[in-house]
């Protein structure tokens, strides 16, 4: 079956409007099913309400529990990944202080009220600059993460080798993997470690809400009226780049203003040319190799300003 076939089927947050069982059954996705559920950290594992969903047994492959095994058996390792992720958080802190100046910038130009033929350009260039930034601090981020890799490699770290082995192993008899969400950090943080970009390439796959998001070249971190304080669209880190042409928004209808057409055209220029997809609750986008893609309730976010259903 094609379905069954290196395809990846996104779906929008399963808290309000869970469509995943509704999706397995149209895609005719069955058998032997393990979860990536290392988002909801201290709440891994926790299936019964997943698997009743489902209507069948989900084996969690429990990497944020195979991660602090792995810590505690390999100090040296557990040292080195919280040095890199202080210089992550040193390079985060850096590229939100210029983030919130051009920002400001571009916000101020926007507003400006002169002769079009002189605003125009000076808006593009505010533009650029920020885009400039955005793929600055990624390489940046990037090279954080390839430096540690050569350094840390799983060939070199016994109890890291064993761990990928064993993920390995219970993949090898998976139909489908389940990728959660939660802490969007935490599952690409663990989801890195086991160098889940060498094992999930040519799996079947259906991701939700994070889960969605590490699949994509960057995670971009978004809400426009967060509970405190302004909300700033940052890129956070790098993906495991399966769906290199989207940039995906979970709960996008929630978490952004799509009712201001200027709002909605920066977003849409700003990582182009990549789409910008809102996939909220109900949603479901099902993209297979060996067909057109399948959309249901995603919305497009335009360069116009405009967010199209596609």
């Amino acid at each position: 079956m094609p379905d069954r076939q290196r395809s990846i089927t996104l779906l929008g947050p399963q808290s309000r409007q869970p469509n995943l069982a509704a999706i397995l059954h149209e895609r005719g996705l069955d058998g032997p099913m393990v979860a990536i559920t290392a988002g909801w950290q201290e709440r891994e594992g926790e299936l019964e309400d997943l698997s009743a969903h489902v209507g069948q047994p989900v084996e969690d492959l429990s990497l944020y529990r195979l991660a602090e095994q792995v810590f505690e058996a390999d100090p040296e390792l557990a040292q080195a990944h919280r040095e890199r992720q202080h210089r992550l958080q040193e390079l985060r802190d850096l590229y939100l202080l210029r983030l919130h100046h051009a920002k400001a910038i571009l916000r101020a130009l926007v507003d400006h009220q002169g002769t079009p033929q002189l605003v125009a350009p000076a808006r593009r260039q505010a533009l650029n600059a920020l885009r400039r930034l955005d793929r600055e601090h990624l390489r940046a981020v990037e090279r954080v993460h390839q430096e540690h890799e050569r350094n840390w490699h799983a060939d070199h770290r016994p109890a890291l080798a064993h761990a990928v082995q064993q993920l390995e192993q219970k993949l090898a008899g998976a139909a489908v993997v389940l990728i959660a969400g939660g802490h969007v950090a935490v599952l690409m943080n663990r989801l890195r470690l086991f160098a889940a970009q060498r094992w999930l390439p040519g799996k079947t796959i259906v991701a939700w809400s994070a889960g969605a998001m590490v699949l994509g070249e960057a995670i971009i971190l978004f809400h426009d009226h967060p509970p405190q304080g302004a909300g700033n669209v940052e890129v956070f880190d790098s993906g495991l780049g399966l769906l290199p042409q989207m940039q995906l928004f979970p709960d996008g209808l929630r978490r952004l203003d799509l009712n201001r057409p200027a709002r909605v055209t920066l977003l849409a220029r700003r990582f182009a040319p990549k789409q910008c997809l809102s996939l909220d609750p109900g949603a479901c986008l099902h993209l297979n190799p060996e067909r057109k893609p399948v959309a249901l309730g995603v919305r497009r976010l335009e360069r116009d300003g405009s967010v199209r259903r596609l």
